[in-house]
Order: structure tokens, then C-alpha cells, then sequence
């Protein structure tokens, strides 16, 4: 069974939950370590934390306190923090979440491209490390689907609605001439070069790159940037600096005193998953900073994905109907391919050769679709039930709790 809980930007301060993001390392794997959970993939980042758990249904009544002391393990206070403002949710619910999620349906602002992306390094982070389950990677997995498809059909992901793009929108009312601008790119990530993507847009063509990794020289020459090598040095020579990296970059010492020489506020905009820039920098003379909270204030009203949301909640449902027709299916093709193997070995006795063997095989695929088709309809009207009697009635076959375990992990496949 799915599980879930969610703290996000909504509801939880972004300080606790840029905490949490840093400090989540072997939650997942101590989640996954417990009896009656079958898997665990965490997904945290500076405005949201969710943990998804696939438990066995006996376990459901004490899955957030799973979730909360794992959590505290690491996180200490700011766990007591995140659940008092989180919810949880179970089965079609978690689907229907993390599809709407990985959309960008859920973020600060609608349809940001970023998201997707950490959706699929949490699968892979829980691969790697052996806490997914086959129901979790399906449904991962099946919200990748859904969130391309979301994409190309609605364009949630275009101009000026990225979390990148609305920074630069809102820093264009205080750059009057981008190609004069000197702007610090802090990283050399995806973030990064869809920053720079941004920025080129609107004209900006003094661009500086640093990298704490030291990847800057090969990324500016790979996008038409200066790679900078010292940090505070780059600040000082910068009107503009936007971190864009997984670790805090910017601190008070790195910005000089002296503000920039047409008396203009330096503007740093921070735009870190997790938190790039000390909140301390923003209190300093002649420094205005541009955070995720500030960003919040101006994102996109939701009403904008209706149609996203209507995509989401068809692949939901069909998402559901598959779960749902899975284990009739896979009773139904066990029969069938019993009665394949046997009549197989007694062609093959008789001297039946590989052609006639091949054509049987083929044959039995073609008897298992048909039916395997109209469970699934069936199962998207909440009809899965009958599609079982039916195989009852007519091959006295009784859909048996192996039937329903090997239909989970079919589903999953």
C-alpha cells in the first residue's frame, strides 16, 4: 500500500525545510529497514519534504510516526517542525500527489521545470541505495510519464514559468539595460544553464560563471561565459549574482563592503535547492536579496493548470484501473499458459516442429489480450470485480492472494 507525507512551502517555513533538505541523508534507508515497510523514497529540497513508503496495510496507522522518527534521527527539532504542518495520504491519493508533483503542479511556481528532475534523482537515489520497492518504482516512474506528457500538451514548463525565468522576470524592473549588466552565474548545474538560457534572452551578454567544484572553466566555455575562480573577487566585480548550486555558496565575508561604483544596490538572487545565500547577506548595506519566499509572493495563481490537473487526474485513473485489473489478468494468463505448456509438450511429443510450437505460443497471446483489454476497462468503471467472477464462472479460477501479489508486482513492471 502507498503512503505518503508532505510538508511543502505552503504551510512550513522554507528555513525549516532548507534545514531538513541537508540533513535527510538515511532516512529513506532507515525507513526501508523497518518490518512491514516494503520500500521508502524520500524527496527533499528547500520547499518541500516528502517521504513515500510502500507498507504492508496493517502497518498504515503508524506509517507518519515511521516516517517522523526516522526523520528525527537526522533533523532533530525541525522534524517536530515539519510535522506539525505536513499531511499524509494513502493509495490513489499518493499517485494522484506525486503525478500533480512531478508535473510542477505543486510548486511555488506552476510548472516549474526543476521539480521533474528532482523527482528522478530521489528514484535514483533510492535505487542506488536499495530502498525502492517494485510499487514505488512503478509509480515513479509512471509520474515521469505523466509529467512529460503534462508538459507537451499544456507547456507548463515555457517562458516565465520556471523558478529561473520569474527571477529574472521580477530583476528586469531593476536592470535597465541587461547587455550592460555584469552578471555571476554561482554553479554549473542544469539550474545554471537554464539561468544562463534566461539571461541570454533578455540580452545579457557579460557572463561570469563560478563553481565551488572547480567545473567553472569547462562550463563557461561550454555555454559562452568568463569562468571566475574567486568568489569574492567575481562579487565584487558583479551588479548581479545568482547562485543556482546544492550548497550554501554565499556568505556575509564573500560580499565586499564597498557597494557597486554607479551606487546601485548589488542584487544577489538566490535560487538554491537547498538555500545558496546566508539570509544574513540580505541585512547587509547596499545588498538587496531576492530568496524562494520573496519568489512565492509573485508566482503564478494555480487556476492557470486546469488542464494539467485533468491530465493528472486521467493518468491517475488509469493508473488505478491497471492496479486494479492486475491480479484477474494475472490469473486469467497463469491458466492460459498452463494450458499452453501442457498442450506444448504434448505437440512436441507427437513431433510437432518450432513453427507449430511458435504458432501455439502466439496463439495463446492472442486468447490472453483480448480479455486482458476488457479487465482493464472494466477496472476504469470500478467494475475489476466482475471481470473475476466471470473468470470463475467460466474456468472455475479464484483469484487467490498469490494472484494479488504477483498482480502487484505485474503492475509494477
Amino acid at each position: 500500500m502507498l503512503f505518503c507525507v508532505t510538508a511543502s512551502h505552503r504551510d512550513t517555513e522554507f528555513d525549516v525545510l532548507d534545514r531538513v533538505s541537508r540533513r535527510v541523508e538515511g532516512t529513506a534507508e532507515r525507513l526501508a529497514g523497518t518490518d512491514g515497510v516494503n520500500g521508502a523514497i524520500v524527496l527533499a529540497t528547500c520547499n518541500r519534504f516528502e517521504a513515500y513508503l510502500d507498507v504492508e496495510p496493517d502497518e498504515l496507522p503508524r506509517a507518519a510516526d515511521l516516517v517522523f522518527a526516522a526523520l528525527g534521527d537526522a533533523a532533530g527539532d525541525d522534524a517536530t517542525a515539519v510535522r506539525a504542518s505536513a499531511r499524509t495520504m494513502e493509495g490513489d491519493e499518493v499517485a494522484r500527489h506525486l503525478f500533480a508533483v512531478a508535473a510542477g503542479l505543486e510548486s511555488m511556481v506552476l510548472g516549474e521545470d526543476e521539480i521533474s528532475g528532482q523527482v528522478q534523482r530521489a528514484l535514483t537515489s533510492a535505487r542506488a541505495e536499495g530502498t525502492v520497492s517494485g510499487e514505488l518504482d512503478a509509480v515513479f516512474q509512471r509520474a515521469a510519464r505523466t509529467s512529460r506528457s503534462v508538459r507537451s500538451a499544456v507547456d507548463l514548463g515555457g517562458a516565465g514559468r520556471s523558478v529561473a525565468r520569474l527571477a529574472l522576470d521580477l530583476a528586469s524592473s531593476r536592470v535597465t539595460d541587461w547587455a550592460r549588466e555584469a552578471v555571476l552565474v554561482v554553479g554549473t548545474g542544469q539550474y545554471a544553464a537554464t539561468t544562463i538560457a534566461g539571461l541570454r534572452a533578455r540580452g545579457a551578454t557579460d557572463i561570469r560563471v563560478f563553481s565551488a567544484t572547480g567545473r567553472a572553466d569547462g562550463f563557461a566555455l561550454r555555454f559562452g561565459a568568463r569562468a571566475e575562480h574567486d568568489l569574492r573577487d567575481a562579487i565584487a566585480d558583479a551588479d548581479l549574482v545568482i547562485t543556482c548550486t546544492a550548497r550554501y555558496t554565499v556568505v556575509p565575508e564573500h560580499i565586499p563592503a564597498e557597494p557597486p561604483a554607479d551606487g546601485r544596490s548589488r542584487l544577489v538572487i538566490d535560487l538554491g535547492l537547498p538555500r545558496n545565500v546566508d539570509p544574513a547577506v540580505g541585512a547587509l548595506p547596499g545588498v538587496e536579496l531576492l530568496d524562494l519566499e520573496i519568489l512565492a509572493l509573485h508566482a503564478p495563481l494555480p487556476e492557470l493548470g486546469v488542464d494539467a490537473h485533468r491530465m493528472v487526474g486521467a493518468a491517475v485513473a488509469e493508473y488505478a484501473a491497471e492496479r486494479a485489473a492486475a491480479p484477474g489478468i494475472v490469473a486469467f494468463r497463469r491458466h492460459v499458459l498452463g494450458v499452453l505448456e501442457s498442450e506444448l509438450a504434448r505437440a512436441a511429443a507427437r513431433g510437432a516442429d518450432e513453427t507449430t510450437l511458435t504458432a501455439m505460443r502466439h496463439l495463446a497471446g492472442v486468447l490472453v489480450h483480448g480479455p486482458s483489454v476488457r479487465a482493464r476497462a472494466l477496472a476504469s468503471e470500478g467494475r475489476a470485480a466482475e471481470f473475476e467472477r466471470g473468470l470463475e464462472a467460466v474456468f472455475g479460477l479464484r483469484v487467490e492472494t498469490e494472484d494479488r501479489l504477483d498482480g502487484r508486482r505485474d503492475a509494477s513492471a
